[in-house]
């Protein structure tokens, strides 16, 4: 998302709260700019929020530090150290501003306030000097006009419009333009063109200037027809009188191939059979996502991709996890909306829509959503999850001999807790005694579960009509084991759901107890 949106960019701003100095984010955004040899310059912001801070309202920096007192200079000076230190371990080298006699290869710090003002007069003078100074080529303006598409929106009183950077060149109202779409490129006139008022950002909702034309360069909303499936990160043509119409749809017909060609890449070597189905509203944020659940400290499998607003069809797709596997049926959407009807069919099937404003947001709350969904399913096969166990019926122990069953036993291997099945095996035969009812200690104090090596009263209480005719002395003895009664079943719960809970040890008495009641 960001690598694409630097494509865009001639200089760049990166604010630094100097109160935490770098983060993740600021990280990976540095070595993005680093990577395309862009220009920034580093706001060092939230200086109203050092301690005893007097506040001077718009006034430059310098002045500004220089009203307080000695103890706020010096958490200001520990604190600028540190942030350059940061930056230096990630390869930058940078200096106040006013300090900075290489800013060719010195990166510039403006301390700033964005409450109070200070420090806001020194950020535009270093934008228009530095700007000036290092990129003048890039910013002389030409007639040609270059316009790139950022967000496609449904407005209830506009209808669908598309927000846009116009780097170069003159846009009209009435001017006819090609816009790259999912059904291919489609060639529209401008009805409207407008801006947010001064202090304003275009995406807020909110009452706009209209303009018959705009220079560049600016962010525009361009009101027209036929701009619903249009392509976030492609570019707006616009076509003059005498301009061949075919050559331009040809042009834009090979940036949507381009396009094209990166979802299929992604789809080809990012996804698998199992996994989330991730929407995004450009190529670039569906590319960033997909990689960054794919990388190792995340690790969440992807299975299907899709660009624009959530439909019945993306519901439908993602619904095929439901049957390999449930925590998976999820669509994490990002800067997309949920059409009704597909929200209603993902509430019907099942399938969890995640939202969030931020990629790290939107994991975290998919993880949760796992997290919460693997606690049900474990409290629903909670039944099923037999853990392995041996036990030795104590001589001259046993209370009752027949159903339901009551004696001490010594816990040889494993853990028994309260509900496993046991059995006991004679001769060839398995023989099934019933489910552990209760426990208790010497004491008297009931228990749910006990380790190797404890000894517990137990009662075993018999579920089946065979399971009640079992009898002390005819069919068993204080010479057999009794053992769990383990399947197919609860060997799988145990490993998709009990992990933690199961050791080395209690997987080889699993493999031995296999053999033994001859599970698959």
């Amino acid at each position: 998302m960001r690598s694409r949106g630097m494509s865009l960019c001639d200089i760049a701003v990166v604010v630094v709260d100097i109160m935490h100095g770098l983060e993740k984010q600021t990280v990976e955004s540095l070595a993005l700019l680093k990577d395309r040899n862009v220009r920034f310059i580093v706001v060092l912001n939230k200086v109203d929020r050092l301690c005893g801070w007097k506040h001077c309202p718009d006034a430059p920096i310098k002045k500004a530090l220089e009203n307080q007192s000695g103890d706020v200079k010096k958490e200001f000076q520990w604190r600028l150290t540190k942030v350059v230190t940061q930056l230096k371990e990630n390869g930058f080298n940078t200096a106040l501003y006013y300090d900075n006699q290489k800013f060719r290869k010195v990166f510039d710090i403006v301390p700033t306030s964005a409450i109070s003002g200070e420090g806001i007069p020194d950020l535009l003078l270093m934008l228009v000097l530095r700007s000036q100074a290092t990129m003048m080529e890039k910013l002389t303006f030409v007639n040609t006009v270059e316009c790139t598409v950022l967000e496609v929106n449904d407005d209830k009183d506009l209808g669908t419009t598309i927000d846009v950077v116009l780097i170069n060149g003159v846009l009209y109202k009435g001017d006819q333009v090609n816009v790259c779409t999912k059904q291919g490129p489609v060639a529209t006139i401008i009805r409207d063109l407008l801006t947010p008022h001064p202090l304003k950002e275009l995406r807020v909702k909110g009452i706009y200037k209209h303009h018959k034309e705009l220079k560049a360069a600016q962010g525009v909303k361009i009101v027209a027809r036929g701009l619903k499936y249009a392509i976030p990160g492609t570019s707006l043509i616009v076509v003059k009188p005498g301009d061949d119409l075919g050559q331009s749809e040809a042009k834009n017909q090979r940036n949507e191939n381009e396009e094209g060609n990166v979802i299929q890449e992604i789809s080809r070597l990012k996804t698998c059979k199992e996994g989330v189905y991730v929407q995004a509203s450009t190529f670039g944020i569906l590319e960033a996502i997909i990689e960054h659940l794919n990388s190792p400290g995340v690790n969440v499998p992807v299975s299907g991709c899709n660009l624009g607003p959530i439909e019945k069809k993306d519901v439908m797709k993602a619904s095929a996890m439901l049957k390999r596997k449930e925590e998976y049926a999820a669509i994490l959407a990002f800067n997309v909306r949920v059409m009704p009807e597909a929200d209603v069919l993902a509430s019907e099937s099942g399938v969890k829509i995640v939202t969030a404003d931020t990629v790290y947001k939107l994991v975290d709350s998919f993880n949760e959503h796992i997290k919460r969904s693997k606690e049900l399913k474990k409290m629903q096969c909670a039944v099923d999850a037999v853990f392995p166990c041996t036990l030795k019926i104590l001589p001259n122990r046993v209370y009752r001999k027949k159903d339901p069953f009551l004696c001490d036993v010594e816990v040889l291997e494993g853990v028994v807790k309260v509900g496993t099945p046991i059995c006991v095996y004679v001769g060839g035969t398995v023989h099934g005694l019933g489910r552990i009812s209760s426990m208790q200690t010497s004491n008297g104090n009931q228990i749910d579960s006990a380790k190797r090596g404890v000894v517990v009263s137990v009662k075993i209480t018999g579920e089946s009509p065979k399971e009640k005719t079992r009898l002390y002395g005819r069919h068993f003895d204080e010479s057999n084991e009794l053992i769990s009664q383990i399947s197919r079943r609860s060997i799988d719960v145990l490993k998709e759901y009990y992990r933690d809970e199961m050791n080395d040890e209690n997987w080889q008495l699993i493999r031995r107890l296999k053999k033994l009641l001859d599970i698959a």
